[in-house]
């Protein structure tokens, strides 16, 4: 699985992640629905982060996501289903980092 790297964050900032599934449409094909999750990737396992609702724009999912602790960095992941009927994930890394960095 392909994984992109988003910007770093800071503590509290919310960042729009955007992930593209453009390479694994068919012609036609669309986006039905999605999902976000997230995990912590490395850094204190207690971590928590928010994601707001996924929307999707064409063959774009956008979600909202902050995190609550620095050197933390999350997996977010986004599931999506086709008009076709596939079931897809796209996922990247978003690191949070102090403030002035």
């Amino acid at each position: 699985m392909n994984r992109i790297t988003f910007r770093s964050a800071h503590v509290g900032e919310t960042r729009k992640l955007a992930f593209d599934f453009i390479s694994d449409l068919a012609i036609g094909e669309t986006i039905s629905s999605a999902v976000a999750s997230y995990a912590v990737y490395s850094g204190a396992t207690a971590a928590t982060a928010s994601l707001g609702s996924p929307s999707t724009s064409g063959t774009i999912v956008t979600v909202a996501a902050a995190g609550n602790t620095e050197g933390v960095t999350y997996l977010v992941t986004v599931e999506v289903i086709t008009s076709l009927g596939q079931t897809l994930q796209l996922s990247g890394f978003l690191a949070m980092t102090p403030e002035g960095m």
